[in-house]
């Protein structure tokens, strides 16, 4: 028996699953946005500390690598 997925995990494999078609450029994507949401939510970037802008970058590279896997499917 497997155990339940915690919120964070649960929601990666909803964007991942969330395009039809699996192991394609799209559902990866999918995957990365929810995974940057999970751990640098745009609601919380409201400081300006060193450690705000790691998270913003961090979240930024994200989904720069999401789109292009987008833009770069067949």
């Amino acid at each position: 028996m497997t155990e339940p997925l915690s919120p964070a995990a649960q929601a990666v494999l909803n964007g991942f699953r969330a395009v039809p078609t699996l192991m394609d450029g799209p559902s990866i994507a999918g995957a990365l946005r929810a995974a940057a949401e999970q751990v640098v939510p745009s609601n919380a970037l409201y400081a300006r500390s060193c450690c705000e802008f790691v998270g913003e970058q961090c979240r930024a590279q994200l989904l720069a690598i999401a789109s292009e896997l987008e833009k770069n499917h067949d």
